[in-house]
């Protein structure tokens, strides 16, 4: 019998086989001993439960433990089984969210347990043990929501807030399942179960004892564990509105440099790059990482340099006061920033084709993650976009559905797809690439059916089947909120540096004596990063680095006597406050 599997009496040990579960070595077992302790465990005893918080790592000295979703209930099904030298738990673990399972002892033994916060310390500290535990971690969860275990969604396809609330877990990588209302055989009996009138969905049921009638996004984090808000008023050096690339690597920088940082996103940490099935060109990474482990490693950095990261948290005004910033949020909730880095980024632009907004988180996604990709059920799907996002989703895709259309409008793929993406595409087997072709209609009433596609050079139209629709055909920056302050490009895309100084406020940067720095917009002390900034390039090392280069431009600002943002006199007026803000 290999290393990864043994037999452990009356209960096989699930083998390894994806990574998930891997075998602690004798010596690491040993480290983690010097930070728990030691504890006999008795046959049929609940090490942890579903839907309750994490409060130690455990792992296996002797002995079986059984891990189960929906225990005791009618789903109730076994999902993996471990003996001695493994380790329990899942990324909920490490984020301090709920458990999605259930952990049961089948064979009596012994335990080593390790209060959360110490592992976290740890899993920071040790890069060897880190990176297995994570890597173990990040593989659970993904199995956990290919098993469709954790909250379920019980509502219409036809339902923006059911779109808003899938969206909102599938962003979060949080396991759960969709019910339709309208298609699904189980929604009726869960009605009925439930007490719940069709036009109360969306609803979310969490271990059939919590039921949370069309819920807001907040609502939802709070039951599963995520970080929300606090009322109550606080001051921080630097406030990072928006969690993608860019803003997590201010937060990691600028909490790696002793700044006290806050960053928020209104949906979840990651941003566009999260959605990303695989990045083949970001350094050091040779073999590729996909979107969701990269956000993973920097949400997990983040808080290890002591970084506070809240989803969801919308904020909705951005008034500068003093010599700083006051940040509102739509709960009431408020922060004092000495500066602030705007990393909202950007979102998908959406097909022009009648009829299409219907089918919108239905069959037409601006994702390919795993969530997607199992709604696809090996039919043919189609991809339109012609950059890397489109290039990416499409060699994914390919793993999962029959065939891959690859609509593109323009003449070839080299004008805006990497080179390494560009060949991968056009030798896949599953993957044809359709070249000057437009999405004009399409067929399908709950759910697509076909394409009608147009060559744009011949005007020729062309039925194609697809059951699916991934569109990646471009971005506008989110920055409806800001009303042109600090000021804009004609696009919609926030100045900075010398296009910043070209239009500015001399008056307000008088007192300074600068103007504004590389990155930083019309108003002192406030910088933008990544996408969302104008001229930036989009890709995620770009992204990061520029999260990063903000930092170093904030402690050049810090050195200054504050950003001189003064109140307004009898005489003087501020700068018009920036409302409604919704990032990502």
């Amino acid at each position: 019998m290999g290393t990864d599997e043994q037999d452990t009496g009356a209960v096989r040990e699930t083998p390894d086989r994806y990574g998930a579960f891997p075998r602690l070595t004798p010596e690491q077992l040993r480290d983690l001993a010097a930070e728990g302790e030691r504890r006999q465990t008795a046959e049929g005893e609940v090490l942890y439960r579903e839907g309750e918080p994490f409060r130690e790592f455990l792992a296996i000295l002797d002995g079986t433990v059984e891990i189960l979703h929906d225990l005791g209930g009618p789903d109730e099904r076994t999902v993996a089984v471990h003996g001695p030298g493994r380790f329990l738990g899942e990324l909920g673990l490490l984020e301090g969210q709920a458990a999605f399972d259930t952990a049961v002892v089948r064979e009596a033994g012994e335990i080593l347990a390790v209060p959360v916060e110490r592992q976290r310390t740890l899993v920071g500290g040790d890069p060897v043990l880190g990176d297995l535990i994570l890597r173990a971690y990040l593989c659970r969860r993904y199995l956990l929501i290919g098993l469709g275990a954790g909250f379920r969604i019980l509502g219409s396809c036809y339902s923006p807030d059911t779109v808003r609330l899938r969206e909102f877990a599938a962003r979060n990588r949080l396991p759960h399942r969709w019910v339709d209302l309208e298609k699904d055989k189980e929604a009726e009996a869960l009605l009925r179960r439930f007490a719940i009138r069709p036009e109360e969905t969306p609803v979310v049921l969490w271990k059939d004892e919590r039921v949370l009638r069309n819920p807001t996004n907040a609502e939802l984090a709070r039951l599963i564990g995520l970080p929300a808000p606090s009322p109550e008023a606080e001051r921080c050096d630097v406030m990072v509105i928006g969690a993608g690339p860019a803003g997590l690597a201010a937060a990691v920088y600028g909490a790696s440099d002793g700044l006290t940082m806050v960053a928020v996103d209104a949906v979840a940490a990651g941003g566009q790059a999260a959605t990303s099935s695989r990045i083949e060109n970001y350094l050091g990474f040779p073999s590729g990482i996909s979107g969701g482990e990269l956000i993973e490693r920097a949400v997990l950095q983040a808080h290890k340099f002591g970084a506070r990261l809240t989803v969801p948290a919308q904020v909705s005004e951005l008034i500068p006061q003093d010599d700083g910033y006051t940040v509102t949020f739509t709960d009431g909730s408020r922060v004092r920033a000495d500066a602030v880095v705007l990393a909202s980024g950007v979102s998908y632009r959406r097909l022009d084709v009648p009829g299409i907004d219907r089918l919108e988180g239905v069959s037409v996604h601006h994702a390919a993650t795993i969530h997607e990709a199992s709604l696809c059920r090996a039919d043919p799907v189609a991809v339109v976009g012609g950059g890397n996002s489109a290039g990416q989703a499409a060699l994914f895709l390919a793993d999962h559905a029959s065939r891959v259309h690859l609509l593109v409008r323009a003449g070839d793929l080299d004008a805006s797809m990497s080179r390494y993406l560009v060949d991968r595409v056009e030798r896949h087997p599953k993957i044809e690439v359709l070249l000057r072709t437009e999405v004009r209609g399409i067929t399908g009433e709950d759910e697509l059916e076909s394409l009608i596609v147009e060559n744009n050079a011949s005007s020729e139209r062309r039925e194609l089947r697809a059951a699916a629709l991934f569109v990646f055909i471009g971005a506008r920056p989110r920055t409806e909120w800001l009303n042109g302050v600090p000021a804009l490009d004609e696009k919609g895309f926030v100045l900075t540096g010398a296009d910043a100084r070209a239009v500015a406020d001399t008056t307000l940067w008088a007192p300074l004596g600068r103007g504004p720095l590389p990155l930083e917009t019309t108003l002192p002390g406030v910088f933008a990063a990544g996408d969302v900034r104008s001229g930036s390039v989009k890709r995620v090392a770009s992204a990061t680095g520029e999260g990063a280069m903000a930092i170093h431009l904030v402690h050049e600002h810090r050195q200054q006597t504050g950003n001189l943002v003064r109140a307004a006199g009898p005489e003087e007026h501020p700068p018009t406050a920036v409302r409604h803000v919704s990032q990502r």
